[in-house]
């Protein structure tokens, strides 16, 4: 098997601020930097130099980092003679390989043993004409196709039984003790490789120098005329039931990524702070330059609500989470509220990262490459608000929702996604405002940016194919000392997996494709860990791997949620239908079952997203989420707790437990399955499926009064392309089913070249399902946003979370640019008909 290494780089400690004894103690801290880069005019991006980068060797055959800048050649003594014995030792090997070649071909025979036969294998022919010939390729242990050690049957029951409640609860409780902030949680991944090394797993810690900030100080407040009004405490209650709400090293309310700043202004209520939200403002002539925005939490990702008020020239953000996004589950429907029922407690405040995820995830100072020791810095103009923001609970914007009560239009006037709001109970009127000016807000917000190390802990289990490679991950920071759901329920259920698959290792298992185990730092400020590491390991990542599974918050209800590349979308299918549901109400009912079969389109918000737009690899997301009538979920708030969970959330523990067994029994599929069970005909339909939706969207924005308007002629080619990648998509997947068959069939060849033969058929097949997704990347990225690179998935530009399909497109027409329409359509088709052609070549 070849093994793979990850390099321990060095890494210095973190930075302190006024809130240091509170926030992490009283530990003596370096200080890195105070200032953002633009003020030290870092705005070029430069390189590594070759130090940094990684040579690959007998012990590290696949990880590469990219290299972004060319060194000296370093010159050996005695070349003359290194140069001679090069060649000679070139020459030789080439000499005997001829005289024996030439020795056959005297002799008549094709085959260098006498004995090659594929036993009427169908798929002969192919591997002749493939570049993944006979000679080329060796079985990758004895028993191939079945699996090495123990049976596939025996890996999968293992990985049935493997997972407890017991140490679900065990890993959770641990993870949730205390904070986790990124760059504070270095005891963490120490422990987390310590565990995955004893589970049987090759472990290291890859850290990151990332551009971050760390709360110091803030204040909000509402003026009448001057004088306080109310004054925000800007904290959420302590309460005796959940322990760690009153950790004295809580973490306060604050935006990741928020700028610093004091103003004092008039405000508007902007319902979700949408696109359309703040148009709808602007057409009821809502006066919005110099004020300051309040905002429902909802909709689209929060940094994309500050970065619209901000061109629009409001001078602030307040942002706080409504009861009536909370389904039944209310105060108003008589519900109780936590910590004495299942409904939202009125203290609880969402943080979260203000980056604008959708221009570029990642540290925002290197957008590209990764955040090593020493890497240049970029500007973060246009990457990160230039306005201050601070979130609040409902119980603190009730004072200011109130004071709009009879000043501008109503919500109930604007269209219905304004009439959601669920605190009319509470005397609130849902007036837009602006307030008049002496009605005001003061909103104060300072932040310390720093460069501080982050972790991520890695772990190998080798297979005996090395370029065939499943990365498995999930972040382990969190906003708060808890993240019950998120993300430590993911972190207890990879914890979990990797333990189940070491219990199969003690076994004797010994996997076909190498299995990469993530535990990512940073997710929460804008995917930092996977982004740099990504960017760090591209060659490598797109030379191997196969699929990458994401489980973020793992359980937090008892829903099946999962969004996917279409390739994968029949193996989620298969994996649900094998697993019981911990809701038996009716007898052995599978998590299948009772899942809607709904996979949503890949966006953002989570770790998949360097791997799918970025790196071109087939991403699948999974976890189990609430409904409208489960009890509230307090995303990343206090609340969001290990007491929460247990009362809750998963108060047995089961749905941590069966989320595991999804990823472990979904892994084992991919790992094992001599011909890998992609669909290259599911993604053929959703391309049809997303052009269809891309042809009405174009109906609906073509104003008649403007001119002609894109007609669906413009999408003609697009669509020849996508009919032709769906009959080579079809014959192709036929093709890996009937070797699939074949395999599993008493009637396989076991001759040992007619085995090679078929593996080697298996391997061409394998290959280009591995690479399929990559054919969609366009290296020089979307118009207004380079980083990312697919053309087929993007999160929205002005949604952040949610997926968009054929971005490139949607943008085209959201600008009313029919250039930009033409030359995405153009685009696009020939990235299919580049698709079209790894699958028949």
């Amino acid at each position: 098997m070849a093994a793979v290494s990850v390099p321990i780089r060095s890494s210095r400690p973190g930075i302190g601020s006024k809130w240091q004894t509170r926030l992490y103690g009283k530990k003596k801290t370096k200080k890195k930097t105070k200032k953002r880069p633009e003020e030290h005019g870092m705005n070029e991006k430069a390189t590594m130099p070759p130090s940094q980068q990684q040579v690959r060797s007998e012990r590290a055959p696949l990880l590469q980092r990219v290299p972004v800048e060319e060194g000296q050649r370093v010159h050996y003594p005695n070349q003359t003679v290194r140069k001679f014995c090069t060649i000679a030792l070139t020459t030789i090997p080439l000499l005997t390989l001829a005289i024996v070649f030439f020795c056959i071909a005297i002799a008549g025979q094709s085959d260098l043993f006498g004995d090659h036969q594929t036993e009427n294998s169908p798929f002969s022919g192919d591997v002749s004409s493939s570049s993944a010939s006979a000679s080329e390729y060796k079985l990758p242990h004895a028993a191939w196709p079945a699996s090495d050690g123990i049976s596939y049957d025996e890996l999968k029951q293992i990985l049935h039984d493997t997972p407890s409640p017991e140490r679900a609860r065990e890993w959770s409780q641990y993870y949730t003790a205390g904070p986790h902030l990124t760059g504070k949680n270095r005891s963490q991944a120490e422990w987390t490789a310590q565990k995955w090394e004893e589970f049987g797993l090759k472990s290291s810690i890859v850290s990151y120098d990332v551009y971050l900030n760390y709360p110091v100080d803030h204040r909000l407040a509402l003026l009448k005329d001057g004088e306080v009004e109310f004054e925000a405490s800007l904290e959420e209650d302590v309460l005796d039931e959940d322990p760690t709400s009153g950790l004295e090293d809580r973490v306060p309310t604050f935006h990741g990524y928020s700028a610093s700043g004091n103003v004092t202004a008039p405000y508007v209520y902007c319902n979700y702070g949408t696109y359309e939200d703040y148009e709808g403002l602007q057409k009821a002539g809502v006066e919005l330059k110099g004020k300051i925005a309040l905002i429902k939490y909802g909709g689209i990702f929060r940094g994309l609500k500050l970065k619209r008020a901000s061109e629009l020239g409001m001078v602030g953000g307040v942002i706080y989470s409504d009861p009536g996004d909370d389904g039944e589950i209310t105060e108003e429907n008589g519900y109780k509220t936590y910590p004495d029922g299942p409904a939202r407690n009125p203290s609880s405040v969402q943080r979260g990262s203000v980056e604008y995820l959708s221009v570029a995830p990642g540290d925002p100072t290197t957008i590209g490459y990764p955040s090593l020791p020493g890497a240049p810095r970029q500007s973060t103009d246009g990457k990160i608000p230039d306005i201050p923001s601070i979130p609040i609970s409902y119980a603190e914007a009730l004072p200011l929702l109130k004071a709009l009560n009879g000043h501008g239009p109503n919500a109930s006037s604007f269209p219905s996604s304004w009439h959601t709001g669920g605190l009319a109970y509470k005397e609130v009127h849902y007036n837009i405002g602006p307030t008049p000016d002496s009605i005001t807000l003061n909103l104060m917000n300072e932040q310390e940016y720093v460069t501080t190390p982050l972790w991520n802990v890695i772990g190998i289990v080798n297979g005996s194919i090395p370029d065939e490679v499943i990365v498995i991950g999930n972040h382990r920071d969190a906003w708060i000392a808890g993240g019950a759901g998120d993300p430590n329920s993911g972190s207890a259920a990879l914890m979990e997996v990797i333990r189940s698959f070491g219990v199969a290792l003690d076994a004797g298992w010994k996997p076909l494709r190498t299995i990469v185990f993530a535990s990512w730092d940073g997710e929460e400020y804008g995917l930092l860990g996977s982004t740099e590491w990504v960017e760090e390991y591209l060659p490598w990542l797109s030379e191997a791997t196969v699929a990458y599974i994401n489980v973020d918050v793992g359980a937090r209800g008892p829903n099946f949620q999962t969004s996917a590349a279409p390739v994968l979308n029949k193996l989620i299918e298969a994996t649900t239908a094998e697993i019981q549901s911990p809701n038996q109400t009716t007898p052995n009912q599978t998590v299948r079952d009772l899942w809607s079969g709904r996979i949503s389109t890949m966006g953002s918000g989570s770790d998949f997203t360097a791997f799918q737009d970025f790196a071109g690899i087939s991403c699948i997301d999974v976890g189990f989420g609430a409904g409208p009538k489960d009890p509230v979920y307090h995303y990343h708030s206090n609340y969001d707790s290990f007491h929460w969970m247990e009362t809750y959330g998963d108060p047995g523990w089961l749905y941590h437990v069966t989320i595991a067994k999804i990823i472990a029994i979904l892994a084992a599929k991919l790992v094992e399955a001599p011909v890998i069970g992609f669909s290259a005909g599911e993604y053929a339909q959703g391309l049809e499926k997303y052009l269809d939706s891309i042809k009405t969207k174009a109906q609906t924005l073509t104003d008649p009064g403007a001119g002609e308007g894109v007609s669906n002629d413009t999408f003609q080619p697009l669509e020849k392309a996508i009919t032709a990648f769906q009959t080579t998509a079809s014959s192709f997947d036929n093709q890996a089913a009937q070797l699939t068959a074949l395999l599993h069939s008493p009637k396989s060849p076991q001759r040992p070249a007619a085995r090679t033969d078929l593996y080697n058929s298996a391997r061409e097949i394998n290959t280009k399902y591995k690479l399929l997704e990559r054919q969609f990347l366009y290296a020089p990225g979307l118009d207004s946003r380079t980083w990312f690179k697919h053309v087929v998935f993007a999160p929205g530009l002005w949604t952040g979370y949610a997926g968009a399909t054929f971005p490139g497109i949607v943008e085209g027409l959201e600008e009313g640019n029919r250039t930009a329409v033409g030359k995405w359509v153009d685009i696009i088709g020939g990235r299919v008909e580049g698709a079209r052609g790894l699958l028949r070549g």
